[in-house]
């Protein structure tokens, strides 16, 4: 799996989930339970994967998706 994005806004996780899983895309979101026990300073963000084969479309859909919201989706960081 690879990283799509990364972020703790988890209203913005579930809407990617869902955006995403209407054109077959399968998420899985890593480090979610360290980011809870790490507390509120946001200093380990959320990991949101898709399979390798999935990376291009999902980027392409996520940025349509996010165009398509001028750009007010919430924080998140692409992978460094």
């Amino acid at each position: 799996m690879v990283e799509l994005i990364r972020t703790n806004d988890i209203v913005l996780i579930s809407w990617i989930s869902s955006i995403l899983a209407e054109e077959g895309i399968q998420i899985t979101l890593f480090d979610n339970h360290m980011s809870i026990l790490e507390g509120s300073a946001f200093a380990i963000p959320r990991r949101v994967m898709v399979y390798k084969d999935d990376l291009i479309s999902a980027q392409n859909i996520f940025e349509s998706a996010v165009e398509s919201r001028g750009g007010d989706v919430g924080y998140f960081e692409y992978p460094k």
